[in-house]
């Protein structure tokens, strides 16, 4: 059963100022594995300007309503802070709803995609039409030979998507897509792959990863969402195609004004109705039931926060040395 599908059932039956830049806190963020002796779980907050100016984000969801659901937060916070920002779908969402046909579930989850992007402010959306539900029958040679020309040709520094080393995903299209973003993301940077593309693009690798899961994961970043809550309720408003935001509040104000009954937060018109529903029961009241994650309050809450992302963060392996040379090199 489709998202869409269980949730709109669900319905007609009755169901349901800018802080400082950055502290750490110890300890392990997962049940699923815990984080190398001495690493630490660094809370990421929002920075003041635009600190990214000129640094390049690709954005990579299997389906449209993908970094909505879990990212969107984090990614409208690096595109406040300077990032052009692309949007790459793998697949063409083609798994039919029901009462749909194969062609109108296409266009309806392109129409998604589209919206979400243009909320997000996107430069560019890149579709690469893999089939629903069907990327493990594909060869990842080919799926990583695209990405890693996108990479190279957008000159990429930073990638969003799934976690590639998620061992809870049942979804051949999350994991999949995860496991080509981080091979390519890696072979971009080399001459020695796919050098026929070199006569029209640079190497160049991918440094930065942002990596978030359904299930559990090892964490080792969390991402200050507070002044971004509301462009990720916006962002899962514009994916209408998908059951868990869209128009799920709306269809719910109606179903009860219907039998005669209303719930106060829902408000008195289908907008409010869509918003407060993603903000207040999908991202966080009936988080884990409908998105299968804690609640992105409940996430911010343990570190001290109002709203949070997070994520399997990988970053510069000279960090320790930049960090070294800046504490302790003397003018000479």
């Amino acid at each position: 059963m489709k998202r869409r599908d269980f949730f709109e059932k669900s319905i007609i039956a009755g169901g349901l100022a800018m802080p400082a830049a950055a502290f750490s806190s110890k300890g392990t963020e997962s049940p699923a594995g815990s984080l190398p002796e001495g690493e630490e779980v660094f809370i990421e907050k929002p920075l003041a300007g635009r600190p990214h100016e000129g640094k390049v984000l690709a954005v990579i969801q299997p389906h449209c309503d993908d970094i909505a659901y879990y990212a969107a937060g984090t990614v409208a916070k690096l595109m406040h802070e300077g990032y052009t920002g692309y949007l790459i779908r793998t697949t063409n969402d083609d798994a039919a709803g029901a009462g749909d046909s194969i062609g109108e579930r296409v266009l309806n989850n392109e129409v998604s995609n589209e919206a979400f992007a243009k909320v997000m402010g996107f430069k560019k959306v890149y579709d690469l039409g893999y089939r629903n539900h069907r990327m493990d029958e594909y060869n990842i040679q080919e799926i990583k030979g695209r990405l890693i020309f996108l990479f190279r040709l957008l000159k990429v520094d930073t990638v969003v998507c799934f976690d590639p080393w998620d061992h809870y995903e049942e979804n051949p299209d999350h994991y999949v897509t995860a496991r080509a973003v981080e091979a390519a993301r890696w072979m971009a940077g080399m001459n020695t792959d796919y050098p026929e593309q070199l006569e029209v693009v640079e190497p160049h690798p991918v440094i930065e990863r942002y990596y978030y899961a359904r299930g559990p994961q090892i964490v080792n970043r969390i991402v200050d969402i507070g002044n971004f809550i509301d462009k990720k309720v916006e962002a899962n408003m514009a994916v209408v195609s998908q059951g868990g935001g869209g128009r799920t509040g709306s269809l719910l104000r109606r179903r009860l004004a219907a039998e005669g009954k209303r719930l106060p937060i829902l408000g008195n018109d289908d907008r409010t109705a869509d918003f407060n529903y993603i903000k207040n029961f999908m991202l966080d009241q009936f988080s884990e039931s409908i998105r299968g994650i804690p609640s992105d309050r409940k996430t911010g809450k343990k570190y001290g926060l109002e709203w949070a992302e997070k994520f399997r963060y990988f970053g510069s392996n000279d960090q320790g040395m930049t960090d070294y040379i800046r504490k302790n090199a003397i003018s000479i």
